[in-house]
């Protein structure tokens, strides 16, 4: 393989990262690089175990002196976010990364890079390649499907885990380290209808130009909602005009704020129409007053169809609909007054979409306590069952509790200060990460989250700057060593 990043070292650490690049490992396409690691431990006499979710574990014994040590896990996920520009010609079922290097930062050319968590990949195989590297035992677990729910953490079998010490490697900035995240749940309310066949003037309302962000991660940033505002927009027609739903369209994932969203309503009565049009045009202007000073990129547009035939909700559906959306939880619901405002709990109105016969509207909820989370789910089946929507509850899964006496913890935390001379930052997120599934399975579970600066992940704009993956892999080794000396090692 003509290997194009060269001058860092270990060179074999930035070798791994290529050839895992070479391989297509979208989530749910991971088959060839789970077979990949599989022929990386058989070559090297390693245990090895592969599951039917393509998840593989890989132990090695401890080095000289630490052989009898308790293990240490090693985690990360070996699928990866498939986005590209337009213009890129690149099938991600197939082809590998085209990987290029500018000012000593690691990018793909027009793609995402799969460093989240790409980096997590080739750290492991290192620390399982390398013959002179002090450890104790390792648990090396490589994880699927991690992007679209943590798929494959859940369906591993961690029985087959002896580890009480947990060092994931997905975190995305050099000098923190993350000792807690929410748990959350996806959570689905449909309602079948029928439509009738309406002749009017058709009026069309946009909204884009947000913000947006991460459910977990920017919540707390407090920005704005295209759903809700639409929801808003069209619960104010609704209420002071004659008029029926026909569409109502917004974002793309559960897990984020929605950015766009469109809607249409349909009037018989000309009157009607135009005061519609009159109310929607003094919302807008509402709307830019709120929102432009802190999202400058935002716009609401207004546009009308005389004599047009569409398909409408009745008046009833059109309202229970709107307003469900409209009186949902949504953003921040509870932070924590003694950790500076952190997030505890959250709900994001994360998907809409209006079919021919049937309504969805999709929920994000999230917390770090698991009663609040038990909250939110049965205010969301009140909401459901007082609109007439079926409520479902979709791939929920558990938080990551601050543990106040990490023995793990503070080995990195030495570590860090001994080598950089400046503290390591602890902190708390709210989104979620597999941390949570393997500490909810496995008792007494001594976690920690980790890794180098990656920036601008799930985007084709995503690069990780090649000096931070080398100074974190000798952070990691200097604690593999620690970790190998017994009087360090957390029971």
């Amino acid at each position: 393989m003509d290997y194009k990043i060269s001058g860092y070292k270990p060179a074999q650490l930035f070798h791994f990262f290529e050839e895992i690049s070479a391989i297509p490992r979208g989530s749910g396409n991971e088959m060839q690089i789970s077979n990949y690691l599989v022929s990386f431990a058989k070559e090297r006499n390693l245990w090895f175990h592969q599951d039917s979710s393509y998840n593989v574990i890989i132990k090695k014994e401890g080095s000289k002196n630490a052989e009898s040590l308790p293990s240490v896990m090693l985690q990360g996920h070996i699928d990866m976010v498939c986005e590209k520009h337009k213009s890129i010609d690149h099938d991600f079922t197939q082809d590998g990364l085209e990987l290029f290097i500018r000012d000593g930062v690691l990018f793909a050319n027009g793609t995402t890079l799969g460093a989240d968590n790409g980096v997590a990949v080739a750290l492991m195989l290192m620390v399982l390649d390398d013959k002179d590297i002090v450890h104790p035992p390792l648990e090396c677990v490589f994880t699927t499907a991690e992007e679209v729910g943590l798929l494959g953490a859940k369906a591993l079998d961690k029985s087959l885990l002896t580890a009480r010490t947990m060092i994931n490697l997905d975190s995305e900035e050099e000098g923190i380290a993350t000792v807690s995240c929410a748990g959350g749940v996806r959570i689905e309310l449909t309602k079948e209808v029928k439509r009738q066949s309406v002749s009017g003037k058709l009026l069309h309302i946009s909204i884009k130009g947000l913000l947006g962000g991460h459910s977990g991660s920017d919540i707390h940033k407090e920005r704005h909602n295209a759903n809700l505002l639409m929801a808003r927009m069209c619960c104010r027609l609704m209420e002071e005009t004659n008029g029926q739903l026909v569409s109502f369209i917004g974002g793309n994932k559960d897990n984020a704020i929605p950015r766009e969203c469109e809607a249409a309503l349909v009037y018989t009565n000309a009157d009607e129409a135009h005061k519609a049009e009159e109310t929607a045009r003094q919302l807008i202007c509402q709307f830019q007053e709120e929102i432009l000073s802190e999202e400058p990129d935002f716009s609401c547009t207004l546009t009308a169809e005389k004599n047009c035939l569409v398909s409408a909700l009745d008046k009833k559906d059109s309202r229970s609909f709107l307003l469900a959306m409209y009186l949902a939880p949504n953003g921040v619901q509870k932070r924590n007054l003694k950790m500076n405002g952190f997030v505890v709990a959250s709900s994001n109105l994360g998907v809409v979409k209006t079919q021919d016969d049937k309504l969805t509207i999709v929920f994000s909820p999230r917390s770090s306590v698991p009663s609040l989370l038990e909250e939110l789910k049965a205010h969301f089946g009140i909401l459901a069952e007082t609109f007439g929507f079926n409520t479902e509850f979709i791939g929920e899964y558990p938080g990551w509790n601050y543990n106040e006496n990490s023995a793990v913890r503070k080995v990195f935390q030495e570590s860090y200060k001994e080598l950089f001379k400046k503290p390591l930052k602890i902190e708390a997120i709210h989104a979620g990460l597999e941390c949570g599934l393997f500490c909810d399975a496995i008792p007494d579970l001594d976690a920690i989250a980790v890794g180098p600066t990656i920036l601008d992940c799930h985007t084709p704009q995503e690069h990780i700057p090649l000096d931070s993956f080398e100074r974190f892999y000798q952070f990691l080794k200097d604690v593999l060593r620690r970790l190998a000396v017994e009087s360090h090692s957390p029971n």
